[in-house]
């Protein structure tokens, strides 16, 4: 079955196997394309099914298990898997009810092999960059892309290589990318700035880049919503909620979404919501201009994960967004830490960044832009364990300017039960 990659704006066409990220006629974003016509009545709903549970590589993976949709063209034995996916779907009925809900589900990405949804885009670029030759592979990142590549490159024998920042970023994250072996480069830079050298190095030293940018990346985090539609028995719900930083997730969604409804694997699209920090908006911006253009700008948020002022994939997130009929929302980093205290004490837990699904659901809600009878998948994309300095400073009060409305304080007690009594309240 042919594929072909395609540039969103213009239309022109690619060899899959080009090394391209960008169109050469017009500079526009590329889309991977597949013969939706020619796998009409073999990417189905019953072959899925029939692969869940199965120990068989590559399809025992959460994003392989829909090779058809994913890389049709790509050799099982060429896959580099870990494998990915099979994250848990969570029913939230205390969470639903403080967001003011009656169904509420949780899609946990964090439950990936490095702890993020950037597993499942990884192992489609990392995959593709074997295929076609590449020994090295690079990204700029606030942490999470990192570790995922790290990782992947290491578990596929390429050489990884990661641009940071030089300031707040997660020291889960950083540990990861150190101890899977990547070359780590502290650049004096924000992820903006990163990302450009990291496009601008791979032209002359022939890296190849595992950035968002990069289609093949995006096709791997389709799968979250291929997994998602499967665990709710192929009914779709009424909105999916998203963070959103460099916007690639909720490209990807749309496309993922569009191409179940045209095989017929659902009868209906849900609606996005993207939610971005307020201190990181731009997309946010756009929306309350109808999308004039994206206007870029300093990003500041504690939510490191989505701390991007320059969204590479924002013509893509805005397609997403006007197809699936969405919308776009924003949230203080105060909304955010106290959503994520919430899912934390469910037993749930998740990065900053995740906070800011459950925060944007519930302003959404109070605008009476998602109704109280609707159903809702919000995604938490990273582990609780990502940014952990985070979660201790919360509730220990040291956050500036953010109330610990959930706090749980650690503490001191003198070795006798006595005392240990008296702290439980005995």
């Amino acid at each position: 079955m042919r594929s072909i990659l395609q540039c969103m704006d213009c239309g022109r066409q690619y060899p899959i196997d080009a090394v391209m990220y960008t169109c050469d006629s017009c500079g526009g974003l590329l889309d991977v394309e597949h013969d939706l016509d020619a796998l009409k009545g073999v990417a189905t709903r019953a072959l899925f099914d029939s692969r869940l549970g199965t120990m068989a590589a590559p399809y025992n993976s959460g994003v392989w298990r829909y090779k058809e949709l994913i890389a049709p063209y790509a050799d099982d034995d060429a896959i580099i898997s870990r494998p990915e996916g099979n994250t848990n779907l969570y029913n939230a009925p205390r969470l639903a009810q403080w967001a003011g809900i009656k169904q509420l589900y949780l899609k946990h990405e964090g439950e990936n092999p490095t702890g993020s949804f950037k597993d499942r885009g990884m192992t489609g670029g990392v995959t593709h960059a074997k295929r076609i030759g590449m020994t090295r592979v690079a990204c700029a990142s606030t942490g999470n892309t990192s570790a995922s590549l790290a990782a992947y490159a290491a578990y596929g024998g390429l050489r990884g290589i990661v641009l940071f920042q030089n300031k707040q970023i997660a020291l889960g994250k950083l540990a990861q990318a150190i101890a899977y072996g990547a070359t780590c480069l502290r650049i004096a830079a924000d992820f903006d700035k990163n990302l450009a050298l990291v496009r601008e190095l791979s032209e002359r030293l022939n890296i190849y880049v595992l950035n968002s940018v990069n289609p093949f990346r995006l096709e791997g985090q389709k799968a979250i919503m291929f997994e998602t539609l499967q665990q709710l028995r192929w009914q779709a719900p009424d909105w999916i909620v998203v963070p959103g930083g460099n916007l690639g997730n909720s490209s990807a969604f749309g496309k993922g979404l569009r191409e179940l409804f045209k095989l017929g694997l659902i009868d209906r699209m849900p609606s996005i919501a993207i939610i971005q920090a307020e201190g990181a908006n731009p997309l946010y911006q756009a929306f309350t201009r109808g999308f004039d253009k994206l206007e870029p700008m300093h990003a500041d948020t504690l939510a490191t994960a989505i701390k991007i002022g320059n969204p590479v994939n924002y013509p893509k997130a805005v397609r997403s967004v006007l197809t699936t009929e969405g919308v776009v929302e924003q949230v203080t980093d105060q909304e955010i830490m106290t959503a994520k205290a919430l899912v934390d004490g469910t037993g749930i837990g998740c990065e900053p960044a995740s906070g800011a699904s459950l925060a944007g659901l519930k302003k959404l809600v109070d605008e009476g832009t998602i109704k109280p009878h609707e159903t809702v998948v919000a995604v938490l994309t990273g582990h609780v364990l990502k940014d952990p300095e985070a979660t201790l400073d919360y509730h220990a009060g040291r956050l500036e300017h953010i109330h610990a409305e959930h706090p749980n304080v650690i503490l001191d007690v003198e070795p006798t039960v006595e005392a240990i009594a008296a702290a439980l309240g005995a």
